[in-house]
């Protein structure tokens, strides 16, 4: 049972290798996808990822305030995200 206790952050990421992982990255960017590898850094390796993109359109013609947003989606196989980017990592609902 000791190889389950979470004494720090990074053992939380070490429990969901293998799992589907929620990423925010700067940049307005998401990511949902199977977590391969991590390092100390945060750099992942992640497959079967979508990556959600938000743009925020400050129209010119629009009244101050207005903003739209359009939601950009991809797939990839796979993907290394580098760690200075990363801003958080959600690991599966554990119920």
């Amino acid at each position: 049972m000791a190889s389950l206790s979470i004494q720090e952050p990074f053992d939380l990421i070490r429990l969901s290798l293998s799992e589907r992982v929620f990423v925010k990255l700067r940049g307005d960017r998401q990511l949902s996808g199977i977590l391969h590898a991590y390092d100390g850094h945060m750099n992942l390796i992640l497959s079967d990822v979508e990556e959600t993109i938000m743009l925020v359109d400050g129209m010119d013609d629009a009244e101050p305030g207005q903003q739209v947003v359009n939601i950009a989606k991809r797939k990839m196989d796979m993907l290394f995200v580098r760690g200075d980017g990363v801003i958080l990592v959600s690991p599966p609902s554990r119920a």
